[in-house]
Order: structure tokens, then sequence, then C-alpha cells
């Protein structure tokens, strides 16, 4: 199948947000079997959101519209190359292809730093810009040990 038209229509969502002025250059749709199943564009502007980008607002609409976070199955089409959060929320949703426009480099010639998260994200554990300390572990884990005994634990 022709991945091409669903590439033009991110294309086409990420103009339309962005001429409304939602946020950056970034549109996304999910697609089963040929069939787009999610759209979104970038919302960062509009939602006040720095998660709403495009790649997870499309997530989003795709899993609401099938009542399911697991998007085993799907592609993904998306204008940029996903940034670190987006490729994250893309394995967690089970994506199992991604088709890109743009390159993270690309990005960075509009402004978007993602190039300094992916830097971030590659240094050893401990080696942040902002740090990060362990509080009340032992309370913490008994959350887990209820979470193991809990009926809402099949839902995973």
């Amino acid at each position: 199948m022709n991945p091409e038209p669903f590439m033009r229509r991110a294309i086409e969502l990420a103009r339309n947000g962005m001429q409304r002025g939602d946020g950056g250059p970034f549109g996304a749709v999910v697609v089963r079997d040929g069939t787009i199943i999610g759209e979104g564009w970038n919302r960062v502007v509009a939602d006040n959101d720095p998660t709403a980008h495009g790649e997870v607002t499309a997530i989003r609409d795709a899993c609401t519209k099938l009542g399911n976070f697991d998007l085993t199955g799907c592609e993904i089409h998306t204008t940029g190359e996903p940034c670190p959060m987006c490729l994250g929320a893309i394995h967690w949703a089970r994506i199992g292809r991604i088709y890109y426009g743009f390159r993270i480099e690309d990005a960075a010639r509009g402004g978007f730093d993602d190039l300094k998260f992916y830097d971030t994200f590659a240094r050893p554990a401990g080696d942040s810009p902002i740090p990060a300390s362990e509080l009340l572990a032992q309370e913490a884990n008994l959350l887990i040990d209820e979470f193991l005994k809990s009926e809402n634990r099949k839902n995973y």
C-alpha cells in the first residue's frame, strides 16, 4: 500500500493547525489496515500543553475512537521525525511502523530543540540537567504490591 496519501494528510493537518496558530509544523495520522483511525496536529500553543505534539494527539484520537490503548497493527505517519516523548508514546501504544517527513536536524532550523533532548537522554543515569531524587520509596512500592493484587491488573 502506498503510504504517501497518509503523509499528505499529516502535512495538511500540520499546515491547517499552523495557520490557526495551534502550534508548530507537526501533524500525524495513525493508520490500521489502510484506514486512518486517528488524526492529530501540534496543539501545544492552543491547549497550553507541552505534551500536545502531533503524534501524541493522533495517538489519543485513535485510542479514543478504538476504546483501547493498544495500537498493535497500526502505523503512524508524521510530518517530523518523532521527538523522544513522541517516540516513547509510539512505543507505549505498540505502533509497529513510523513514517516521517523531515528529520530532527531539519526541525532544529525552525527552532525546535529535539536534538537537545536526545543528547540529554543519551547521558548516563544521574547526569541530567534536572536533579532527580528517590523519595518515600518504601511507601511508593506499596502501590506496586497493591497493583499486583488488583483486578485492574488484567487490563495491562
